[in-house]
């Protein structure tokens, strides 16, 4: 673990914070039907318009991570979830209660761009993979204790653990704003000595960006795929005649799997090809989720489930450093936040999508698809990305207004040399190109004083069976 900077390390230690006190989406739908006794539907419901502040969250958190910084971005949004998770504890009505959990699934999601962009910032691209998995893990991790601890410690009622994630949230906010320096990119100086105004990219400017279009398509379809199971797997056990508790001991796999295995995968893969990556483990979720179309018992369930869980252990730490490696040092909040979107609404999809198919054409139909769907990414990766990916073909860049810039520092097809100057692109440059331009500093923080540790310190997933979505694992692109 040794080699990367001591802010990532104050930002690890925030993940983990954070998740540790996850309470709320483990616990709101038997807090909805269980306390305040509403009905199975309206907890659903309650639950996917978390999914659906998520996607609106991506997107305003890439922006203000670019244009007001990482820092004060990640400290109003856990903030913010803070105070929506304290109005929890005391709001009863199901208006208020579907607002708050709305506003919480914005305020949750907005963090996420502002932390991938902050790891693209402080890593050097060679390590970044590796920070991406390590920030994962710690995600993984925080869930796991908060899934248990919450669940020994559900005596003292739905409403104290829902104060108790408020107080992490809280502290989480609290490491960022003191230990965590900003590192948004400096804005370079014009000839009079005043910052340059920078381009002023929205969502469709960025996915005009061809290569990095093509990843959010696919990664849109991998996360449908990786949603799936969260929802369709407990209807499929039971229709196979097991019992809720198996299906609660067979989705325990994937926990166990990636805490216990996420950094022996990661050091297996670290050298690999990205595209070579992506591929594998696209194939790896038609694998595991085609095969569970096949099987009956608890055990062979469990068996898919590890499958799958491999591809996912793969798959997001790989998706996240090709996010960093396509976008412009500039828009990198962005990129991060389009990601993000693109995650929300694949598991938005997923669960809506699951539901209606094991009912209707059966649980078969299902599986089947989900490993057709997951196969024709991996076709997408293979032919589509290759050469974006390893660096060989530099691919064009937006810039406000739609005009696109090479990244490569050639002449780029309308774009103007000062529009080229602001939108440099950090990967697949030649070391000699890449030597010549000025590099980002950090801004000075304008909220407060943050230093970075000189020693690394020791030691979102935004759902566990009831997350964004209606019951998906949630979004983790942004990790």
């Amino acid at each position: 673990m040794s080699g990367l900077p001591g802010g990532f390390w104050w930002l690890w230690l925030s993940t983990l914070v954070n998740r540790t006190g996850a309470f709320v989406l483990t616990f709101l739908s038997l807090f909805l039907t269980q306390e305040l006794g509403f009905s199975g539907w309206y907890a659903g419901l309650v639950v996917a318009l978390h999914g659906l502040g998520g996607i609106a969250g991506s997107p305003l958190g890439g922006m203000l991570s670019d244009r007001w910084g990482r820092r004060p971005t990640m400290v109003t949004g856990h903030l913010a979830a803070a105070a929506c998770a304290a109005s929890l504890a005391v709001v009863t009505s199901p208006w208020a209660v579907a607002a708050v959990v709305l506003l919480m699934g914005v305020a949750m999601q907005s963090v996420r761009p502002a932390i991938g962009a902050t790891i693209a910032d402080q890593v050097p691209e060679h390590d970044r993979r590796r920070a991406y998995a390590l920030n994962y893990w710690a995600l993984n991790l925080g869930f796991a204790i908060a899934a248990i601890g919450g669940g020994a410690a559900l005596f003292l009622g739905y409403r104290t653990l829902f104060l108790l994630e408020a107080v992490a949230t809280t502290l989480c906010a609290l490491i960022v704003f003191v230990r965590l320096p900003e590192t948004r990119p400096e804005v370079p100086l014009d000839a009079d000595g005043k910052r340059e105004a920078g381009p002023r990219l929205t969502t469709l400017d960025v996915l005009r960006d061809g290569p990095f279009r093509t990843l959010v398509l696919l990664s849109l379809l991998v996360c449908t795929v990786f949603s799936t199971p969260w929802v369709g797997l407990p209807l499929t056990m039971t229709h196979q005649g097991l019992s809720a508790e198996s299906y609660g001991v067979v989705i325990a796999v994937n926990g166990v799997v990636i805490v216990g295995f996420q950094l022996l995968v990661n050091r297996i893969t670290e050298k690999r090809s990205p595209v070579a990556l992506l591929v594998t483990s696209s194939l790896l979720f038609a694998v595991g989720t085609g095969a569970t179309a096949l099987v009956g018992t608890q055990l062979m369930f469990a068996v898919t489930v590890v499958v799958w869980t491999i591809g996912e252990m793969v798959y997001v730490p790989v998706n996240a450093a090709a996010t960093a490696r396509l976008a412009p040092v500039h828009a990198r909040g962005r990129y991060q936040g389009v990601m993000g979107m693109a995650w929300s609404i694949g598991g938005f999809i997923a669960p809506v999508t699951a539901g209606w198919v094991v009912e209707g054409p059966g649980p078969e139909a299902l599986w089947f698809g989900c490993a057709a769907v997951a196969m024709v990414a991996a076709a997408g990766y293979a032919l589509l990305l290759r050469r974006a990916l390893s660096g060989e073909e530099p691919a064009g860049e937006p810039v406000a207004g739609g005009v696109a810039a090479s990244g490569s520092g050639t002449s780029g097809s309308g774009a103007s040399e000062a529009a080229r100057a602001v939108v440099p692109r950090d990967a697949g440059k030649a070391p000699a190109a890449a030597a010549s331009q000025v590099p980002p500093v950090a801004v000075p923080s304008q909220t407060g004083p943050a230093t970075a540790p000189e020693a690394a310190s020791a030691g979102a997933r935004e759902g566990s069976g009831a997350a964004a979505g209606g019951g998906t694992k949630g979004e983790v692109s942004a990790v």
